[in-house]
């Protein structure tokens, strides 16, 4: 069965240099910029790395080599430098990954956060501004894809409201080692609902003066899945 499309056009590359949230500011990712704060507040935490097909940096050059070098093909790959507003630290990066505007799909990948990042309002907004400009720019469908061991990453896919997909068996070698791949996704339809969420969620009166979420997303976001990840427990 055939479903055309009507009055579609593939959207542009992602070019935004800055996305400006409540929590969180981004920016186009430099080695010039950002490199030296990114590097001390990665430095020890060898984790940050693990499911990445970088091995953990221990000296400076090394690392600000790498990412100046992470946006030399804006075409495939868009890199975002996350500062947290609260903690005022530049804490970690995140890329579109995998762009294809003709089919006018794209990915949030190659995230890499440290410990004074993971699991804030900061990070979660960050992930929000990625994919709210992706749908307004006219993408159809936003990919996220981990290696199936990576269960926080799993997780993270799921409470943003993407759904399950499925692995994607034997689908890499990474380090050495079989990577099975972890798919999830959401697409346009859906994006009024997140969007909703997502405002929900983050707005300052959803949040306890210490900062405790009085709605979880998880709950918001749950009923624009159309499948759930088997493996977690709800």
């Amino acid at each position: 069965m055939t479903s055309n499309l009507t009055n579609w056009q593939p959207p542009i590359l992602p070019n935004a240099q800055h996305l400006e949230g409540q929590y969180v500011r981004l920016e186009y990712l430099s080695a010039q910029d950002h490199a030296t704060n990114l590097f001390n507040n990665f430095k020890g935490h060898d984790d940050v790395w693990l499911y990445l097909p970088d091995e953990p940096f221990r000296e400076f050059e090394p690392f600000q080599q790498h990412i100046a070098s992470l946006n030399n093909t804006p075409e495939q790959h868009y890199f975002y430098a996350i500062f947290d507003k609260e903690t005022q630290k530049w804490g970690g990066f995140a890329s579109y990954w995998t762009i294809q505007p003709d089919a006018g799909s794209i990915e949030l990948g190659y995230i890499s956060l440290s410990p004074t990042l993971q699991r804030t309002r900061a990070a979660t907004e960050a992930f929000y501004l990625i994919m709210k400009w992706a749908f307004e720019a006219g993408y159809r469908r936003f990919e996220w894809k981990c290696d199936s061991r990576n269960m926080p990453s799993r997780r993270a896919a799921q409470r943003l409201g993407l759904s399950y997909e499925g692995i994607f068996r034997q689908a890499s070698v990474v380090k050495g080692q079989n990577r099975d791949t972890a798919w999830f996704a959401a697409i346009d339809k859906e994006w009024s609902q997140l969007n909703a969420a997502f405002e929900q969620w983050l707005s300052p009166a959803n949040f306890t003066f210490d900062g405790r979420q009085l709605v979880r997303l998880s709950s918001l976001t749950a009923p624009v899945l159309v499948a759930t990840d088997p493996i977690l427990i709800s």
